[in-house]
């Protein structure tokens, strides 16, 4: 069994805004900083836990690419504390959780099929982690609403983030069964 957290694997989100003032606003590359990923290749089996205060913003993003200092540094932390206070709950839900319940090998990597726990509210996920040189990697889409999450919103609605969030995943990769 292995264990991976920040300084061997990532974990990271992005958003994307809509509304009326979006030409005005990022969209945004947050990174959780605090987690750990465990994969049992005997069983086998995946499961992650993160803590759902420690989003941190990367950078703004523009058309996929960062816009390195488009934010200023108090405008990143306002916006991880809205995340944790506002969007997650995290003094209410401060842990965010997965476990697989499948893992079957595909061609290009891993089919893991599970449960993510995230605002108090479990659903099934699936994942499909593939090889990416010496890593496996995963891209996920989460629609908020789902998990009770109300998307962000600002100036009465015309700027939001979008309820589909992404949510990347990277470890060193791993010979599961």
């Amino acid at each position: 069994m292995q264990t991976f957290g920040p300084d061997q694997a990532t974990c990271e989100v992005l958003t994307f805004k809509e509304g009326l003032l979006s030409p005005v606003a990022h969209d945004l590359l947050l990174r959780v900083t605090a987690f750990q990923i465990t994969v049992d290749p005997a069983a086998p089996a995946v499961s992650a836990e993160l803590d759902a205060g420690s989003l941190r913003v990367v950078s703004a993003m523009r058309d996929g690419r960062p816009q390195t200092g488009a934010l200023r540094p108090p405008d990143a932390k306002e916006i991880e504390a809205t995340i944790v206070r506002e969007v997650l709950h995290a003094n209410r839900f401060p842990v965010i959780r997965f476990a697989s319940a499948r893992v079957s090998r595909t061609e290009a990597g891993y089919e893991i099929a599970g449960r993510l726990t995230l605002s108090g509210t479990t659903h099934p996920l699936e994942l499909h982690a593939r090889r990416d040189g010496g890593r496996l990697s995963t891209e996920v889409r989460i629609h908020q609403p789902d998990y009770g999450i109300r998307p962000y919103r600002a100036m009465l609605g015309t700027l939001r983030v979008k309820p589909e969030v992404v949510v990347r995943v990277t470890i060193p990769a791993e010979e599961l069964p």
